[in-house]
């Protein structure tokens, strides 16, 4: 079973979906479904680490990336030596491209 570490930029995109749909949406009911919703996919893959979609299927360049999905949102993650690191869970209409790489501290593991 593989290990499951999320990066802070993650842990406060959690915070940040659920503050947006309570407070931005005006639904609070909707927010505490998301949340759950959104980690329940992404425990999926403590046993299944390579069950998310590869993000080179999208860019033809192997970044390591994986991703899954639960309703409009991707949680990327990285799948090393037997941990997944979840760098960030985004909105998929933001620009996640641009928010995945525009540093490189995202290809190197964090513990």
């Amino acid at each position: 079973m593989a290990n499951i570490k999320f990066s802070p930029e993650a842990q406060n995109d959690l915070t940040e979906v659920r503050d947006y749909i309570a407070e931005e949406l005006g639904n609070s009911k909707a927010a505490d479904s998301t949340i759950p919703g959104i980690l329940q996919s992404v425990r999926i893959l403590e046993h299944f680490p390579e069950s998310g979609s590869p993000l080179s299927r999208i860019i033809s360049v192997d970044t390591g990336f994986r991703y899954v999905i639960y309703k409009n949102y991707l949680s990327f993650y990285r799948h090393i030596n037997g941990t997944i690191y979840i760098d960030r869970i985004l909105y998929g209409k933001r620009d996640y491209m641009r928010i995945l790489f525009r540093d490189s501290d995202n290809l190197s593991a964090e513990d």
